[in-house]
């Protein structure tokens, strides 16, 4: 059997065999590990490529993450764009190309502490909205760094409401230009990143205006602060917006244009375009200006969030077989805390989490490159299926990946509130995401749209005239199922059919009881906005639910795909059943509701879940193994491969500057109490 590539940390002051608790957990595995590592990689190319990317980051000084804990914002902000600079010097140095495998590697193991993230975006919208002379001209301006660039949508009085954006961008066809201007407080751009130090340029969403009429939202570049010496340029205010939750290194910023004038080229024009004399000529639907999100959201998934919840689950299950709590019995030694099943119970789902979304993402990703060329050629059918897609895992991955950070951090006791943990970090950034992109209930809701329509589409196909087929996400709505579980023991319920079958059920059934009650309420005499608000709660749990639904079928299929693969096939059949297990526990309510599952079929669940606990907290520290992040990556005084925790916590803090530095409180407060009392000693 296969293990991973042995990679200890550099820069330690000790050198030592890796921990015996640690070291036990890998002794004999019964799958290979590195195999599955390759798996998750899309293949041994790709495994040896990115380790080879990590190998010349790791040993470059520049990119050390050691200190960035002990750092001010400031100095994080300053260390994270030469970090930035080098890399793109590095890159181009060794031929790496902008978009390539290796840059994303290399983002990988420096964990994201890297500005002008924001310029690799906006560069995605110009080639989503531009025409070919715009990308021509901006393109190679943008991968040579002569621009940088970010994406400036949300305002302060608006977000995922891309209709209510308030910044204008009025035609005046005297001189061919657009007055870009905020008309309110509430339009100015707020959060994009790097906005705040370090852009030139900036595409700016507003509302388009043509001879009075306005036209919707479309994206513009603008500039920002002069190629010369970086100062604002005319009309431009522009700053940074403070201290953040998280993300220190990053300037967000705030925008406001005061009747700021750019030439009519400068709006992106592939799906709409303004005439020399004011004409405006729509060449796609209204919603395709929203294309650059959907892409974005797309790569969130794989690259932006879920390494949050992977990395968390490393750190917090290495630890768990560390750290040593309490007696399972009297006349025993500590027990490891992942031995107790109330740990397993917290970490294990996370960790069939992390794989669940693995595949997803991944089978996500492929739809969105067999769409994205057809819908730039005009070929808009894939794209509300697409949409509808990116925009539910966007909300379901941030939504979960924040819980299961916060879960593995809290596993880790009093240590995990240590920043040296690597955990509050994480979490803080995770958390993130479910705000930027899209606000996530806003973001269910309109998956909650695309699930009405459909089944409606559904029930029209029933009829005797042919109809147009549903998109494949959704065809259970037409699939027949049993009113009824038909499982009669607790193994039953590790049946793939089993419990595939109940989530088909139950997100069919929620999607009807949602698209019911709104029609119900709208034959009650209530028009169909007043009905959609007042049925709003039950159209988000139906589409929760669907994101569910959809993430466990993937999951399934992915693992029956690796049937040359037995004992991997047999480990992760494990982790898809735990995960669809501990959905139905946790909203068995849902599957109780028409009987679907009666009570005792609920108790033979939850025995079939925890019979999975022992089985896979086996293997828990081999499948966070192939997830194959290095101790660079993961920053962590808990986590590394070595087991070596309490020694790392220590030696990490003695670098803290408090312990080197004078303390100003003591002269100016502490020494003025102490000797305040001395006459009365």
């Amino acid at each position: 059997m296969g293990s991973p590539v042995h990679r200890v940390s550099l820069g330690d002051t000790w050198s030592r065999q890796v921990h015996p608790d640690i070291d036990s957990e890998r002794h004999l595995p019964p799958f290979s590990v590195e195999l599955l590592t390759n798996i998750l990689d899309g293949g041994v190319q790709n495994t040896a490529l990115r380790r080879r990317v990590e190998s010349i980051i790791q040993d470059d000084p520049v990119f050390n993450l050691r200190n960035v804990y002990f750092m001010t914002q400031h100095e994080k902000y300053e260390d994270a764009v030469r970090k930035r600079v080098h890399l793109e010097m590095l890159a181009r140095r060794l031929g790496w190309s902008e978009g390539g495998p290796e840059q994303s590697y290399a983002a990988r193991v420096l964990s994201g502490y890297i500005n002008l993230g924001l310029h690799g975006i906006a560069m995605n919208a110009l080639r989503s909205l531009g025409s070919e002379e715009q990308i021509a001209k901006w393109d190679p301006l943008g991968r040579n760094f002569q621009i940088i660039t970010t994406y400036a949508q949300t305002e302060l009085g608006h977000g995922t409401y891309l209709q209510g954006l308030e910044t204008e961008a009025t035609y005046d066809a005297a001189t061919q230009e657009f007055v870009i201007h905020s008309p309110t407080m509430t339009s100015t751009k707020w959060w994009p990143g790097d906005l705040g130090r370090s852009v030139t340029h900036a595409v700016v969403l507003a509302q388009l205006i043509c001879s009075g009429t306005q036209h919707g939202m479309h994206a513009f570049i603008v500039p920002i602060r002069s190629l010369h010496d970086h100062t604002p340029l005319p009309g431009i205010t522009v700053g940074d917006i403070g201290p953040k939750m998280g993300l220190e290194h990053i300037d967000n910023g705030f925008l406001r244009l005061n009747h700021v004038r750019v030439p009519r080229e400068n709006m992106l024009s592939r799906f709409g375009e303004v005439l020399p004399d004011g004409t405006y000529r729509r060449l796609g639907t209204a919603q395709i200006n929203y294309l650059p999100m959907l892409v974005t959201r797309v790569w969130l998934l794989l690259k932006g969030i879920l390494p949050n919840l992977q990395k968390s689950c490393v750190i917090a299950v290495r630890y768990s077989v560390i750290r040593h709590q309490s007696r399972l019995r009297p006349s025993d030694p500590e027990a490891k805390i992942l031995d107790y099943q109330t740990q397993q119970q917290k970490l294990l789902p996370q960790l069939a989490m992390s794989y669940a979304f693995h595949f997803l993402a991944t089978s996500l990703l492929e739809f969105f490159h067999s769409s994205y060329s057809a819908i730039l050629e005009r070929d808009f059918s894939p794209l509300p299926e697409l949409h509808a897609l990116s925009t539910g895992m966007k909300a379901m991955f941030s939504d979960s990946c924040t819980q299961g950070a916060e879960i593995c951090r809290r596993a880790c006791g009093g240590h995990g509130y240590s920043k040296l943990s690597g955990l509050p970090t994480l979490v803080t950034e995770v958390t993130a995401s479910c705000t930027y992109e899209g606000e996530n209930t806003v973001l269910y809701l309109q998956v909650a749209r695309f699930l009405m329509k459909s089944y409606l589409q559904a029930q029209v196909s029933r009829g005797p005239t042919p109809q147009k087929p549903l998109p494949q996400s959704v065809m259970y709505l037409v699939t027949p199922g049993p009113a009824q579980c038909p499982a009669q023991t607790a193994a039953d319920f590790l049946r793939p059919d089993v419990y595939t079958t109940a989530w088909a059920h139950v997100s069919a059934r929620l999607i009807k009881d949602a698209v019911h009650h709104t029609q119900s309420l709208m034959r009650s005499g209530l028009d169909q906005h007043d009905a959609w608000n007042q049925t709003a709660v039950i159209h988000l749990q139906a589409a929760k639910a669907h994101c569910y639904c959809i993430t466990v079928r993937t999951f399934k299929e992915a693992v029956e795909k690796l049937e040359t693969e037995p004992a991997i096939q047999h480990v992760l059949r494990r982790l898809c059943g735990l995960h669809a297990l501990h959905g139905i526990l946790t909203d068995s309510g849902h599957f109780l509701h028409d009987g679907f599952l009666s009570g005792a079929q609920v108790d033979m669940a939850r025995a079939a879940f925890l019979d999975l606990l022992p089985l896979i907290r086996k293997d828990a520290v081999l499948l966070t193994d192939a997830f194959d992040f290095t101790d660079h990556c993961l920053n962590s005084a808990l986590g590394c491969y070595d087991g070596h925790v309490y020694e790392r916590l220590f030696e990490w803090a003695q670098k803290s500057p408090a312990n080197t530095q004078e303390n100003p409180a003591y002269e100016k407060y502490i020494r003025p109490l102490l000797q305040g009392w001395k006459p009365k000693l």
